[in-house]
């Protein structure tokens, strides 16, 4: 072959240099295919060279060993990590011609750690931990000998790497010392990108242990740093956010998250491993929530692009996600296949353990469940005796599935006693999860991880007819988010930043429609800060120590005169249970179904009937079908339990569907004065809270409302030195300077529920919203509110019959008592409501009795609730 001269051989050597540096890029960025190319072509470049001068042929040698270890890695995106290994197993080959020994040390390091990388994504994490332990030794000489930000950024990425498989091995302590010295390395040397994957790593560890809020504070933290440096953010970052809410039990909010993930990845022809990867997270998130159909749907796509890939990990982890779904499906039609037991064990058995042995320990578990219902409790008893104690960080489902199969086959086996104490000692352990959550979204959420043995306990109990014990195990499954105690609010500068920017564009917005200007850039970067000061309220609580659970003995010594029915139910059987005197009784109610179907319909002929100019004849026809509906209601619900509740002032506690019911509509309850409380305990704990407040009355109108509702001075006539807050004056900040230590805070303004975040659902004011969070967060929030001109009561309920929307964000801040519609109120009929209203109070008519002689006049036109305590 001819030699070419020297010049021109340095110029194609630096051309395939910068290809390789536009091919890292690039796959770092995700553009796989464009990677490809380019490292292809510094390859063809360089294969066709030989040089004869040493340093040229060693800077040669340099570029052709760093384009091939590369383009291995690149290559293991599309076919497995053996294809990688492969091919970084013939680059080992080319170092041992590099003379220089420092360039020799150089690309060692690089070498082993991108075959530690590709044996911690197939996996094979001790192996892939011992390739790192050899680059870091190589990359720690290379360095000792002149440090380079070019050098300092390599050891941060193996350290980031290490620290990665440190976490996944368990081994907390090295994976945090490796990745705090990731974090401050890069930090000390401006790589701030770097420093942002090894904080994201950190939030990992953090999930790892079961910080949840600490998890999501350390994404935030990275999504941050990463937008610094440009637009683009890596998709793990979502993906690992999404199982963070996962691990709080919040999955609706995870699979949106995932959804948005998979689009940009869709879109950017993102690698199967990472497609893969969102897709199983979002047959997680489908799972949890119940929808079986769309899990198996992502279950098995991913399976698919994972065996392609050839991760058996990953494989493994699809195939048990598709068996989890079989499971359920089974146990919901009431069957349990010999066949299905038989594929569960096989796979059980097939997985290597240590390294998949959470795996197999998840899917024996699923077999236990089968075996007891197909009443082979020997089985059952064999199978669960394989399945290992859980160690610290085993995730809290996998425990709360453990203690669920104690329960059951202690059921099956005739120990009730038994059963329940597996109930209680899981519940117990989810608690102090709880515990440690930081949001309202968070606390509430984790009910979902215990839901299955909630359920399993009351039924239990509720066999055994005994309505002192049901009562107690309600209020240990219930809202347990009300029972924390409020701390003093600590000031969030970053989330008061992002919540002026939502106000500041909502007020753009609205400038740019009056001026007929285009307003989708602007909703999209209000939508974009909106969804930042979500993220921000998950991990930003103020809640303190729980309070205890209450018994009923405590109960009745707050209740006087009063009594209190707390519904629950087991399938689709509908009970009362009724605290009244001395006594607490059990009362069968029939079709639970049955109850919350009339519910449902009670309530949306009520929003049909709002209207203020509704056609007679239509009106005449609504009306009609919501006294029918209502009647339905109080036959099974209310009168069923008149022997024992009298003529007394009551305490709900509903569940499910019937907290969708305006209890002031039904016949038997009409003008009697009644409260909504989540549980009993947080109806205690309300009704026990002293004032804190200077009686001050603060009456708020905000923008846009006709003028039957916002006429605000008409109410404030009858109470004479009430705070009339209207126009431009009704800001945000003015209004929550006044609210703070009022009351009564009556808010006549346009609402919004947001769903993905109840302390963000919000009130519109002069100069944009005002948020749940930020009325909970005041250092005393007022006794009373009134949401006179929105349907912000009881938005949505979670399992455990955790209620989210802006009044429970307001009941579990510290107010005491929330009044507000369950369903749409005309605007003459809410105004005409809540005048009557002021005027009872004003006379000294406690909340519940002035709201009660409020309806009466007109039940199903003024569908108001009095929540909290009254």
């Amino acid at each position: 072959m001819p030699v070419t001269a020297f010049p021109a051989e340095a110029g194609i050597i630096n051309e395939a240099r910068e290809l390789h540096r536009s091919g890292v890029e690039a796959s770092c960025s995700g553009r796989h295919r464009e990677a490809v190319r380019l490292l292809r072509r510094g390859q063809h470049l360089t294969n066709g060279l030989d040089p004869a001068d040493p340093d040229t042929r060693s800077e040669w040698l340099a570029t052709r060993i760093r384009l091939s270890t590369t383009f291995a890695a690149v290559m293991a995106e599309t076919y497995g990590p053996a294809a990688g290994l492969d091919g970084l197993a013939e680059v080992r080959q080319l170092v041992e011609d590099v003379t220089d020994p420092l360039l020799q040390v150089e690309l060692r390091g690089s070498i082993e750690h991108n075959r530690g990388l590709l044996m911690l994504n197939a996996g094979l994490i001790q192996d892939a931990t011992a390739a790192f332990d050899s680059a870091l030794q190589h990359k720690e000489h290379r360095l000792a000998a002149g440090e380079s930000a070019p050098l300092v950024e390599t050891l941060v990425k193996t350290l980031w790497s290490r620290g990665t498989a440190h976490t996944r091995l368990g081994a907390i302590g090295q994976a945090r010392q490796d990745l705090t010295r990731a974090v401050t390395l890069a930090t000390e040397h401006g790589l701030l990108a770097r420093a942002a994957d090894a904080s994201h790593a950190l939030g990992v560890l953090d999930l790892r242990v079961g910080d949840v809020p600490a998890a999501l504070r350390r994404y935030e933290e990275s999504e941050r740093a990463y937008r610094g440096q440009g637009p683009d953010l890596p998709a793990l970052l979502g993906l690992d956010r999404a199982h963070a809410l996962m691990a709080a039990g919040l999955a609706d909010e995870a699979g949106n998250q995932l959804d948005g993930v998979l689009e940009v990845l869709r879109a950017e022809h993102g690698t199967p491993r990472y497609l893969a990867n969102v897709e199983l997270y979002r047959a997680s998130a489908a799972y949890m929530t119940g929808d079986l159909d769309l899990a198996r749907r992502m279950a098995s796509a991913a399976r698919q692009r994972m065996r392609r890939w050839g991760c058996a990990t990953c494989v493994a982890n699809a195939v048990l996600l598709g068996l989890r779904v079989g499971t359920a499906v089974a146990l919901r039609a009431g069957r349990a296949p010999r066949a299905l037991v038989g594929r569960i064990l096989a796979f059980a058995d097939g997985l290597p353990v240590p390294r998949l042995a959470d795996q197999a320990a998840l899917a024996r578990m699923l077999a236990v469940r089968l075996e007891v219902r197909r009443g082979d409790l020997d089985a059952a008893r064999d199978v669960l005796d394989r399945v290992p104690r859980p160690g610290r960080l085993t995730p809290v489902d996998h425990r709360m599935l453990r203690r669920l199969c104690r329960a059951e086959l202690a059921v099956a086996l005739g120990d009730r006693a038994g059963a329940l104490a597996e109930i209680r000692a899981g519940l117990t352990d989810l608690g102090h999860v709880r515990d440690r959550m930081g949001g309202l979204e968070l606390l509430s959420g984790t009910a979902l991880l215990g839901q299955d043995l909630a359920e399993l306990a009351v039924t239990l109990v509720l066999e055994g007819g005994d309505a002192r014990r049901l009562f107690s195990w309600l209020e240990r499954t219930r809202a347990q988010t009300y029972r924390y105690e409020q701390l003093p609010r600590v000031d969030d500068p970053e989330q008061a930043e992002r919540i002026a920017e939502v106000r500041s564009l909502a007020q753009s917005i609205h400038q740019a429609e009056h001026d007929g200007h285009p307003t989708t850039a602007l909703r999209a970067r209000h939508a974009e800060r909106l969804r930042e000061a979500n993220r921000l309220g998950w991990h930003a609580g103020r809640w303190g120590r729980p309070r205890p659970v209450v018994g009923a003995p405590e109960v009745m010594a707050r209740l006087g005169g009063r009594a209190l029915v707390s519904y629950a139910s087991s399938g689709d059987a509908l009970v009362a249970v009724v605290v009244a005197g001395s006594a607490v009784r059990l009362v069968r109610l029939g079709s639970a179904e049955r109850a919350s179907a009339s519910a449902r319909m009670l309530n949306a002929d009520l929003n049909a009937l709002a209207p203020d100019h509704l056609p007679e004849a239509l009106a005449h026809v609504m009306a009609l079908s919501a006294r029918r509906q209502a009647e339905r209601l109080d036959a099974q619900l209310v009168r069923p339990l008149a022997g024992l509740v009298g003529d007394r002032d009551l305490v709900v506690v509903p569940t499910g569907a019937l907290y969708a019911v305006p209890w002031g509509v039904l016949p038997s309850l009409r003008a009697r004065p009644a409260v909504v409380a989540p549980s009993a305990t947080a109806w205690l704990a309300a009704d026990r809270a002293g004032t804190g407040t200077d009686g001050r009355i603060v009456l708020v109108r905000g923008p846009g409302l006709p003028a039957a509702v916002g006429e605000i001075d008409r109410l404030g006539a009858h109470h004479g030195t009430a705070a009339l807050m209207s126009g431009e004056p009704a800001t945000a900040a003015a209004v929550l300077a006044a609210l703070d230590g009022a009351e009564v805070a009556h808010l006549a303004a346009h609402g919004v529920h947001e769903p993905e975040n109840a302390l963000f659902s919000r009130l519109h004011l002069s100069d944009g919203p005002l948020y749940a969070h930020e009325l909970a967060g005041l250092s005393r929030p007022p006794r009373q509110v009134v949401l006179a001109a929105c349907e912000l009561a009881l938005n949505r309920i979670r399992p455990g019959d955790e209620p989210l929307g802006f009044a429970s964000a307001l009941l579990a801040g510290g107010s005491r008592t929330v009044v507000a519609p369950l369903s749409r109120v005309g605007d003459r009929a809410c105004a005409a409501a809540m005048d009557d209203y002021h005027r009872s109070l004003a006379t000294g008519a406690p909340p519940a009795v002035a709201l009660a002689e409020a309806i009466a006049v007109d039940p199903l036109r003024r569908p108001f609730v009095c929540l909290g305590t009254g």
